[in-house]
């Protein structure tokens, strides 16, 4: 399986970043790993990267439930960026709610491919490669 050139996480949780990150390296799901505490700051920076023609990710892991600008915001914003691109990103929905209007919400945003349950675990990250490859 070929891991992907670079995932952003976008989560306010330290804790849940570490051991997500430590997956990431455990399975070798990615060359490189962004990290931004929130919705805002991540749309400013992925918009700063473009700009100055860095790469952008190919896989975005996001949170819903954030300060400053939370991953429903998040999601908005990002339909107006992404038109702009012609690159793919896949967004990946991690949470720990179970509630059903945020898993029905979901099915609104096209750019999200799944929802994962918190915390994300290496067969997670191992079935998003298998999927990437067959693409």
């Amino acid at each position: 399986m070929k891991k992907v050139d670079i995932c952003c996480l976008i989560d306010d949780d330290p804790i849940f970043v570490y051991g997500t990150k430590r997956i990431i390296k455990e399975v070798d799901f990615a060359e490189n790993v962004i990290v931004y505490p929130n919705g805002q700051d991540a749309l400013e920076g992925l918009v700063e990267r473009s700009k100055n023609k860095e790469p952008i990710p190919d896989v975005i892991f996001l949170d819903l439930n954030m300060p400053i600008m939370n991953g429903w915001e998040f999601l908005d914003e990002f339909k107006k960026f992404q038109n702009h691109k012609s690159k793919k990103i896949l967004i990946y929905i991690i949470s720990s709610s179970v509630d059903p209007r945020d898993l029905e919400r979901v099915k609104n945003y096209a750019q999200v491919d799944t929802y994962i349950l918190k915390p994300i675990t290496p067969d997670d990250l191992s079935k998003i490669l298998g999927a990437k490859v067959e693409s």
